[in-house]
């Protein structure tokens, strides 16, 4: 059986979830997928994020400014590890270290980008001091014994307020983890991709790639070729960054989701990408359709190919799952399993809807 954690939206962010649920079936059904009911109380678990070793999961709660951890307990069970950790407002993405060491939560309300220190178990430690750490400060007097947590330095607006206008605000809204050990955030109010270098304290910013004003970036995908993808919100442009030889980062390329995208009327969500890379995806509310983008070259050119029906209204999230894309509607309560071409990666058309509240993030269970 094929099952996934589906994060969604409660009352308080104006949706009907009421928890983490459970999304279970064969997904190369026709009908089999459904809706099995909420597995873990939470308030509008929006995003979900899971530990790279442990059966762990980290959820986001948006409205309440706090990351909480669950550990399954049971074939479909997940029950609360440790206690609530406040991060930002409107904590709205969670990336955990392929170390497993830390994740860095996104704050879209405040800007915030949080480290938070994470034990042995998966628990968050936020207040905890690194034993290690204190170790080695003990034994050769260096800095490690300071707490694993930390917010990184605040953004400021690149393109500054001009006079008699109001100052944008920040919004961080997504983290990704590099080869190199970096990490990769994105503010999608000052048009910033900012990279980072982990700390013992914290994150420490690296330097920052300036994206056209207006744009807003949103989500990111790091490809296989090593060139980082990121779907902006306000223009619908999939832009495409690479790593000089002295290991900044430079936009290369930049094209429109698809030709048919409407800038403010589209709004981009999630960048998926085909598990060898090839294509794309990216969804957009608004039209509540999927776009699909082939990849060329060395990973740095891409090309629009396709434009279909998302099969759901305000397409939150999708991702590729064993050949098929599940999308997440968040206003009408379902998820949609999209078939794909196995030789192209063109979205063929609906094969199946599921009834899910206020589905705003789809994970699967391993």
């Amino acid at each position: 059986m094929t099952r996934f954690w589906v994060g969604g939206y409660g009352p308080a962010m104006e949706g009907s979830a009421d928890g983490i649920g459970l999304l279970a079936g064969d997904a190369h059904s026709a009908t089999a997928l459904a809706y099995r009911g909420a597995v873990a109380q939470a308030p509008s678990p929006s995003w979900l994020a899971p530990h790279p070793r442990l059966d762990v999961v980290y959820a986001a709660l948006e409205g309440d400014a706090a990351v909480q951890a669950f550990v399954r307990t049971g074939e479909s069970a997940l029950t609360p590890l440790g206690e609530r950790v406040p991060v930002g407002e409107y904590v709205c993405h969670l990336a955990v270290a392929p170390s497993g060491q830390y994740l860095i939560a996104s704050c879209y309300g405040d800007g915030k980008v949080v480290r938070i220190g994470l034990d042995a178990d998966g628990r968050p430690v936020p207040d905890a001091v690194d034993k290690a750490a204190a170790l080695r400060a003990a034994l050769f007097g260096d800095a490690g014994s300071a707490p694993r947590t930390g917010v990184g330095s605040a953004a400021s607006d690149p393109y500054g307020t001009p006079v008699g206008a109001d100052p944008r605000a920040s919004h961080a809204h997504a983290a990704a983890f590099l080869p190199d050990g970096r990490v990769a955030t994105t503010d999608l109010g000052f048009d910033l991709v900012r990279f980072w270098r982990p700390g013992v304290t914290g994150l420490i910013v690296d330097h920052e790639v300036v994206l056209p004003q207006g744009t807003g970036p949103r989500h990111m995908v790091v490809h296989p070729s090593g060139h980082l993808h990121i779907v902006t919100e306000y223009s619908c442009e999939v832009f495409t960054l690479a790593a000089g030889p002295d290991g900044r980062w430079v936009i290369v390329s930049a094209i429109l989701a698809s030709p048919a995208a409407e800038v403010g009327t589209d709004f981009p969500a999630e960048l998926a990408r085909s598990r060898d890379g090839h294509v794309l995806y990216t969804a957009l509310r608004g039209s509540n359709t999927i776009a699909a983008l082939r990849v060329h070259g060395a990973g740095d050119r891409l090309e629009s190919i396709a434009l279909a029906d998302s099969g759901v209204d305000w397409p939150r999230h999708h991702l590729v799952f064993e050949g098929k894309l599940l999308v997440a509607g968040q206003r009408s309560d379902t998820v949609a399993l999209l078939d794909l071409d196995e030789r192209t990666g063109v979205p063929l058309g609906i094969r199946h809807t599921a009834q899910a509240p206020a589905p705003t993030h789809i994970l699967p269970v391993r």
